[in-house]
């Protein structure tokens, strides 16, 4: 376990077998956990799906499988809870739209679906900056175009930007979700940051908005 954790305590304890102490750790980090759901949430489940149902499932996942966490930590706590929520929401996903997800299997692998549920995610909170009715309107329009220009990224560099813009993670979190270096995942985001926003100069409505 990483002795520099200011939890250290706390997972020394769970190490012990305190369910209590892992409960402890889950609600320090479950604003974060939340933020992720959140972000990471069909749009389809929308009014179907709870984010704090999600995150309740995540951590009875977590209090079953703490002990891999222990066996082998190779990753920090925070990042092997983003693990366990990240698969809660695949299984979700897969629940409520299984149909469609097999639909789409026919055509996309399983890297390409993820890769465009990301750029769906990224194109669902930028347009959240179109309030007024006028701007409304438009967004079933402008969704597509979005998706597009998003795609046309690299794929890394779309998951860099959306787990340091949208989920909020560290650069060092970052690095270690996708297992690279953190100063390759710094000059990354820079770089994704820059093409977002060419990208979205080529979409009309965001010149004036300026999302990001």
């Amino acid at each position: 376990m990483d002795q520099a954790d200011p939890h250290a305590e706390l997972l020394r304890r769970v190490k012990e077998g305190d369910e209590q102490a892992l409960a402890e750790l889950f609600s320090f980090h479950r604003p974060r956990l939340w933020r992720i759901i959140n972000f990471r949430l069909d749009s389809r489940l929308a009014g179907r799906v709870d984010a704090d149902d999600i995150l309740q499932e995540a951590y009875l996942a977590a209090v079953k499988r703490i002990r891999h966490y222990l066996d082998d930590s190779s990753h920090t706590f925070f990042v092997w809870l983003r693990l366990i929520a990240s698969q809660t929401l695949i299984d979700v996903h897969r629940r409520h739209l299984g149909a469609q997800m097999r639909d789409a299997s026919r055509d996309l692998s399983i890297h390409a679906q993820y890769a465009q549920a990301t750029s769906m995610s990224i194109a669902s909170q930028l347009l959240g900056n179109f309030t007024s009715p006028s701007q409304a309107a438009m967004r079933d329009e402008v969704a597509s175009q979005l998706e597009q220009a998003i795609d046309s990224m690299e794929p890394i560099d779309r998951e860099v930007l959306a787990l340091r813009h949208f989920e909020e993670l560290a650069n060092s979190e970052v690095a270690e979700v996708l297992g690279i270096q953190q100063k390759a995942a710094s000059i990354r985001y820079v770089r994704a940051l820059k093409r977002l926003k060419d990208v979205l100069g080529d979409v009309p409505g965001f010149q004036d908005n300026k999302p990001i």
